[in-house]
Order: C-alpha cells, then sequence, then structure tokens
C-alpha cells in the first residue's frame, strides 16, 4: 500500500495539532486553577536565543497552513500573529484545524512532483511537493510543535506523550 500525500501532511498535521489543541487546554485549565501569569508562559524560551512558546505555537500553525496551501492550492488563513493569551492561541489552533479539514485528498494527492515556491526572508527556495514536506514542511512542524511541548512540560503542565501524539 502506498502512502499517499494526504495522508503524510494533512493527516500528520491534524493529529498532532489536536495534540497541541489538547496540551493548551490543560494549560489553561492549570493556569486559571493555579491563577498563574499567562504571560510568563507565553514568553518562556528553553534558551535565550530560541524562539518564545508563543512563537512556537505559531511557527507550528504556520508550516502546516504553509505546507497544505502551497500542495493543495486551497488559501489558507491569514493569522496576525498577535496572540497575547493561551484563549487566542487555542482559536489559532482551532483555526488551522479547521482549515486542514477543508482540504480534501484529491487536493492534495499526487502533487509529489509538483513545483512549489517558498519565500523566506528575501530569499526563494523551490522544492518538489515531495521534497517540501518531508525535508522543510514535516521537520520543521516537528520541531516547533516539540518544543512547545517541551516548554509545557518545562513550566508544570501536567501532560504526556499520549497528549503530544493526539491520542489522550
Amino acid at each position: 500500500m502506498a502512502l499517499t500525500m494526504h495522508q503524510c501532511a494533512v493527516r500528520l498535521f491534524l493529529r498532532h495539532l489536536r495534540g497541541l489543541q489538547t496540551c493548551l487546554g490543560k494549560t489553561k485549565a492549570l493556569y486559571q486553577e493555579k491563577k498563574y501569569d499567562e504571560a510568563t508562559l507565553l514568553s518562556y524560551r528553553l534558551f535565550p536565543d530560541m524562539f518564545d512558546f508563543t512563537r512556537q505555537v505559531r511557527q507550528s500553525t504556520n508550516h502546516a497552513r504553509q505546507c497544505t496551501e502551497l500542495l493543495s492550492g486551497v488559501e489558507a488563513p491569514k493569522f496576525d500573529d498577535n496572540e497575547k493569551s493561551l484563549d487566542e492561541l487555542i482559536t489559532r489552533v482551532q483555526k488551522t484545524i479547521e482549515y486542514l479539514n477543508s482540504v480534501k485528498a484529491e487536493q492534495i494527492d499526487g502533487t509529489e512532483d509538483k513545483t512549489v515556491t517558498v519565500k523566506i526572508q528575501n530569499r526563494e527556495l523551490t522544492f518538489t511537493g515531495a521534497d517540501l514536506l518531508l525535508k522543510r514542511s514535516l521537520p520543521n512542524f516537528y520541531f516547533h510543535v516539540t518544543t512547545a511541548y517541551d516548554i509545557l512540560r518545562h513550566n508544570g503542565v501536567e501532560i504526556g506523550k499520549n497528549d503530544f501524539m493526539g491520542a489522550a
């Protein structure tokens, strides 16, 4: 059985964004119960030169949306990148999930050899669909989702591997 681009892209993005959504929900509940300051968490970094928690969540959704839009041609929602609360991050993840759910398998399957161009700062990178997914989008997506998870664990949120995997 051959895997399809939809299975390798959209379904994986969805699984782990649902996991991120679960983690964010548990974080919100903890922070409300304990009356913790969200701003401290949102600006938390694992190391000074790394993105903060908010940016990790943003980048997770950005990589999922960008890849899916480039491969499927279905326009992704645009965000202002100004989230300042857990609720706003939860909404961002939810809107990304809704977008991914709107993309049908036939809109993305067969795009392995499609030529796509990604604009990054002052340069453009060209990939085949398969290379975009396997060499850029999935590695970046997993990096940022994992880093967001790690920040939550470091800050005492009781989440586990099943939450991360979207299986809880």
